[in-house]
């Protein structure tokens, strides 16, 4: 559980920052139509173009808010496990259903920018990637631990590690439409 916690923890750092970045650059950009962000490389990768759009702004403020209150969840659950605590199963189930809506919300919003916006925002590719990754690590940890209920062959596909295989193919899914479309 060691490796899997400490991959949260990472993922989960990672994903904070991004949000904070890109939660500041989405509230200046929103003040001044004509700013540019930091991580505006071209047309098609614009982290400007996707903060204009309606999908960024879903509930009236920036989504990459709701990327700072996940991560900072996910981060504090990550250091308490880390630290020995023992979590009751119904928080534990609480915290996956809390971050499965974080990886549709992710998820429809990577479908947003590469079918309806036609640009990428790199900072919201790295939130993507780190809550696929963090999802796949609590998801684990409730199976293994038995907070989330599996059957043996579920169990054994998990604790064998080869649950890794279906995240990492789903990144690779997503890295090589981005690179088909956006860079080949």
């Amino acid at each position: 559980m060691l490796p899997t916690l400490i991959e949260m923890l990472v993922c989960g750092a990672i994903g904070l920052t991004a949000s904070f970045v890109l939660s500041i650059e989405a509230w200046e950009g929103t003040s001044n139509e004509a700013a540019s962000f930091a991580c505006d490389i071209n047309a098609s990768f614009s982290c400007s173009a996707v903060a204009r759009s309606w999908q960024a702004t879903l509930l009236g403020f920036p989504n990459a808010f709701f990327g700072i209150l996940f991560e900072a969840v996910v981060l504090t659950v990550t250091v308490a496990l880390l630290l020995g605590a023992r979590m009751p199963r119904s928080f534990m189930l609480l915290i996956n259903v809390f971050y499965t809506v974080a990886i549709i919300f992710a998820l429809w919003l990577f479908s947003q920018s590469f079918f309806v916006i036609h640009a990428l925002c790199p900072w919201c590719l790295t939130i993507t990637v780190t809550t696929t990754l963090v999802f796949a690590g609590l998801t684990r940890i409730n199976i293994r631990t038995g907070a989330l209920p599996s059957s043996d062959g579920l169990w054994d596909f998990v604790s064998t590690g080869r649950d890794w295989w279906v995240w990492g193919g789903l990144l690779v899914l997503l890295a090589l439409a981005v690179t088909f479309k956006y860079l080949v």
